[in-house]
């Protein structure tokens, strides 16, 4: 069974474990904690970051983007990125420019550099959304999965609040 080194409190951590649910594999937890990690932490990824994927075969896989891809991949069902070859790139590219569209952002209003920059690059993604159902295009996926950590902690931690849908 697979292993993953996770944290609670980490977003990057929940995308891995959003996606391994949503292809409904079973895998061990290990839950490191972030304010005292672990020597073994780092024997699983040389920057002492989560999430950690590991298999029994050997293969050790680092940061949440990978971890997802490789799990689309190697278990293609049920398929997380779209069949239509634009979207998926378009989708890719909405999670390999998280933290232009909305990370940076998140991390100064919680650091209180203030609101401005989050709530301009969620009407951004308020706008994307008018044009198509999800990020990932005309079904739920893994660029969906990529920002849906922030958005839950943004509701939770800095009282960000949804429109109507």
């Amino acid at each position: 069974m697979p292993t993953l080194y996770t944290a609670e409190r980490c977003p990057y951590a929940a995308r891995a474990r959003i996606a391994l649910a949503e292809k409904g594999i079973a895998y061990d937890a290990v839950e490191i904690d972030l304010g005292d990690r672990p020597p073994l932490i780092y024997e699983k990824n040389v920057l002492g970051r989560v999430p950690v994927y590991e298999e029994d075969e050997g293969l050790v896989l680092p940061e949440s983007e990978v971890i997802m891809e490789y799990l689309e991949q190697r278990y293609p069902e049920p398929a997380l990125w779209p069949e239509d070859a634009a979207e998926r790139a378009l989708g890719r590219l909405m999670v390999h420019r998280f933290d232009t569209n909305l990370g940076a952002a998140y991390y100064a209003a919680r650091r209180g550099d203030g609101r401005e920059q989050l709530d301009e690059r969620l009407a951004q993604l308020d706008r994307l959304l008018e044009a198509q159902p999800w990020l990932t295009g005309r079904e739920y996926g893994l660029a969906d999965i990529a920002y849906v950590p922030w958005i839950l902690r943004g509701l939770e931690r800095l009282g960000l609040e949804l429109g109507p849908a």
